[in-house]
């Protein structure tokens, strides 16, 4: 069933298209802000050409210069990344960057809307955002919770990520109405853990049956499903190991100085140096492993229309 695009929310600004069905959203913050440089034109190849094995179109998200763009070539992502500065976009400055005719990366709520405004139903990222640590002292949640109750795409993620608040993640979810499913899991996987206590709302093992009831749930609902793939077992890290790690990168002045946006891309960075570098081959495993699957559900939605 072909969902009906939603263009008011961008009102006078035109949305650039270049989406081909069966397409896979991909976000551009994942590669601007969540890699180094060097390694982003090769993981951006690398999760295009698992979408294109498994069937699909790969549509990498952005806004180009006020223009948001669905779709972007390769001409426009290396502009990205040899700007001495692109903005993350989320939901709240998103409009912004687009009436200010800027330049901005999208997270995964902003690539979220885009997406559906081209009538595109499935993204692949790595890890959703979620409910932060100590929560209850500083209320802190992330955009993209809240915009899977807005924009009818199937995510496919590993979970949110490790730095959050997971079990408060997974009931936030639960409460907002987001139908969580697992790909060949029971339970909600900690991003780089395969696996949690947290149960999942129902478990589906083929992409064909996954992307039935896909296309009807997103047409009866009107929300976003969340689509959980756990990380492949041969780059799974250890849970002690990376608590090591973490509560390493929380001590250090790089960290502990950086506030708002820049935080969460501060401890990330930390992390990724202290690991040598593991966690970015094991973020870089997951998000394949996403788009390949993704793009099999895409191809699968594609018999739908």
């Amino acid at each position: 069933m072909q969902l009906p695009k939603r263009t008011a929310a961008l009102k006078s600004n035109q949305l650039i298209n270049r989406a081909k069905s069966p397409a896979v959203a991909l976000e551009t913050t994942i590669l601007v802000h969540g890699l180094p440089k060097q390694r982003a034109l090769e993981v951006s190849n690398q999760l295009e050409q698992e979408v294109t094995n498994a069937g699909a179109n790969p549509a990498l998200v952005g806004v180009v210069k006020g223009a948001p763009t669905v779709g972007m070539t390769r001409d426009e992502l290396q502009a990205f990344l040899d700007a001495e500065q692109i903005d993350k976009l989320n939901t709240s400055n998103l409009g912004h960057a687009i009436h200010a005719g800027i330049s901005g990366a999208t997270t995964v709520s902003t690539t979220m809307e885009l997406a559906e405004c081209a009538g595109v139903r499935v993204f692949a990222t790595g890890g959703i955002g979620g409910v932060h640590q100590n929560y209850h002292v500083r209320p802190d949640i992330s955009a993209d919770l809240f915009a899977l109750t807005r924009h009818r795409l199937a995510v496919v993620t590993s979970g949110c990520k490790n730095i959050l608040d997971i079990p408060a993640t997974r009931e936030m979810l639960e409460t907002l109405g987001i139908t969580v499913i697992g790909f060949k899991t029971d339970t909600f996987p900690a991003f780089y853990q395969r696996e949690t206590d947290l149960p999942v709302d129902t478990r589906y093992d083929d992409p064909h049956e996954l992307a039935e009831f896909i296309d009807f749930e997103l047409a009866r609902s009107g929300r976003g499903i969340v689509v959980a793939n756990p990380i492949p077992v041969t780059h799974e890290i250890q849970l002690s190991e990376w608590g090591n790690w973490l509560s390493q990168a929380r001590t250090l002045p790089s960290v502990m100085d950086s506030k708002g946006r820049d935080a969460t891309p501060a401890l990330l960075a930390e992390i990724h140096r202290l690991s040598d570098g593991k966690t970015i081959e094991a973020n870089i495993a997951l998000a394949r492993s996403n788009a390949n699957l993704a793009g099999s559900l895409a191809a699968a939605l594609s018999g739908h229309d």
